[in-house]
Formats: C-alpha cells, structure tokens, sequence
C-alpha cells in the first residue's frame, strides 16, 4: 500500500482504502504501508512492489504491471503521456481519477461506494476534514493558522512525522478511531507540545521572510528546518496576496511550493499545476510544487524566481 508521505490526505487515502479493501475485497490480508515522496528523478523504486496485490494512492501513476490498484486526484497524476494512455487502456475497474475531487480521501469513499457497495459512513469525519484541509475549505486564514481541529492537529503531525516508521503506524487508527482519541495515542501526544512550539517560531520567521509585491508572496527558508510549515501562513501575514511562492529544504530536497491564496481580493486564474509541470513538479491548478536535488539550490531558486515573475506579471496584466 503506497500513499503519499507526509501528506494527511495521502495518510487517509491509505486507511480509507484499507478499510474498504477488508470490507468489500477480502478481509483476510495483511497492509504493509510505504509512503512516496515527489523527489527529482525516478519516483519509484519497482523492487518495492512486492506485495500479492500493490496499490498508489493520492501520488502519481504507475504503469508498472504490478500495480492492481491506483486512486488519485491530482492534475499532475501522469509523469508523461505513456502513462496516461496506459491508464486510459486500463479495464481492471481497479484504477479510477478524477481531478475533480478536492482530496483522494473522498474520491475513494465515493468509488468505494458507488461502484462496491462500501458504506463510508463510520468515517465520514475523517472524510469530511480531508476535503476541507486538501481543498483549503477554511472560513478564513486564521482558522487555518490557529489549527484548533484535532485533524489540523493531526496534519501537522504527519507532515512533521519523526521516522519512516510513524505514519505506518498511524494510518490504521485513521480507518477506526475518532481523530480526537488519535491525538492521545501515547506514540502521538508527546510530539504536539514542540510542533505547536515550532509552528509559532515558524510564523515568527515567515514574518520577517516573506515579501509580497504585485499580489505575489515571496519567501526562502531553505536555511531553516521548515519543509513542513503551514501553508496559510503566509496568506495571514499577507491577506492582500493572491499567490505565494516559497522555497524550503529537506534532507532528500529543495523544494518550490506554488500556492494561491483561497481568501484573495481577487480570483487566481494562473494554473499553478501547469507552471510547475514545465519545471519537472505538479499538482493542481491552485497549488503545485517543484523538487529539485538538494545539490540543486541554484536551479530551486532560479525557477522560484521566474515563477514569481510570471505571477507578478499575470497579477500586474489583470489589474491595466
């Protein structure tokens, strides 16, 4: 079972998918779950899918004859136009997409549904919060800064998660349990305090950091350890913004996120997916990203500043 990592949506696809697999499949089976990372180079490693049945969810596809199962939503599913007419030659009835959808989550739970006669309901909350966090479905940045929900609680955790070991673990009390008992499990209480802490300092250094011109945000915390920052932050500090561009760094990456701001003054038209697409990353219209090697800092920064041009621009061109 290989789901986006780091991801709340990608950690809730797996156990939403593992739910209705037991329920509607079989239930005598055992999930070893492994979480993908968009990096530069090759995505997957084909030795890993060594399973009876393999499935990807919530991450990009694989035409790899291995694979029996693949869900996702994002615009950028297809690293290129092979994989795409493979999935569309496809007739398993056990590959499904649809953009569409604001979180894999809920794709799944209405597939699931619709087409196996799963009934979603015992985890509507978790289906519920992963449309709100993947689709930004905040009333406003505030709510989604404060994070008071025990699901925001919950993201923050998994996006901040210690060891490859610690979602795994988490992913099958996501398919059980309420959120809320989740967050008092004893392997996850003990790591809110200092990510609650961090996520102050964070706001702190975004505050200083970040730059905003022509309704587009600029900021580079490749110095700090913050790859996993909120990303409404910047739309707090910076409610006049419709985009953001910020360059972060990872053990693995240097990372170029592209987001639009869900509250802005005026609607984002740029298609962010197709931006970053051109250098390599995706995702969706409203919120892509773009990993480069970590030796790759000077080709991270260059892009995020072309990137920031053309918004600027696109910004500047609609306001005439």
């Amino acid at each position: 079972m290989f789901y986006h990592d780091k991801c709340f949506d990608g950690a809730s696809s797996a156990a939403l998918f593992s739910r209705f697999y037991r329920e509607r499949i079989r239930n005598d089976v055992q999930f070893e779950f492994t979480g993908l990372v968009h990096r530069a180079g090759a995505l997957f490693d084909e030795t890993q899918f060594d399973g009876d049945e393999n499935a990807i969810v919530d991450f990009k596809y694989s035409s790899s004859p291995k694979i029996s199962w693949w869900f996702d939503h994002h615009q950028s599913a297809f690293l290129s136009q092979g994989d795409a007419d493979h999935f569309e030659r496809d007739q398993s009835n056990r590959k499904f997409y649809d953009p569409g959808f604001r979180s894999c989550t809920s794709f799944i739970a209405m597939i699931g549904k619709q087409r196996f006669g799963f009934d979603p309901t015992p985890v509507a909350d978790l289906v519920y919060w992963t449309d709100v966090i993947d689709g930004a479905l905040y009333p406003d940045a505030k709510t989604a800064v404060e994070m008071e929900a025990p699901a925001m609680k919950l993201t923050m955790v998994i996006e901040s998660a210690p060891d490859h070991g610690f979602v795994p673990q988490l992913i099958p009390l996501l398919a059980t349990k309420p959120l809320g008992e989740i967050l008092k499990e004893p392997f996850v209480a003990p790591l809110l305090p200092p990510l609650l802490k961090r996520h102050e300092l964070s706001i702190g250094i975004l505050k200083e950091r970040t730059d905003c011109k022509d309704g587009t945000i600029f900021f580079d915390i490749s110095d700090h350890d913050l790859e996993g920052y909120n990303k409404f932050i910047p739309y707090y500090l910076h409610p006049e913004s419709v985009y953001s561009v910020g360059l972060s760094k990872s053990s693995f990456r240097v990372k170029v996120s592209v987001g639009s701001n869900p509250w802005a003054p005026q609607e984002p038209e740029v298609n962010l997916a197709k931006i970053c697409e051109r250098y390599g990353g995706g995702g969706h219209a409203r919120v892509g990203a773009i990993s480069f090697n970590v030796n790759q800092h000077a080709a991270a920064i260059k892009a995020s500043q072309e990137i920031v041009a053309e918004l600027r621009a696109a910004i500047r061109q609609k306001n005439l």
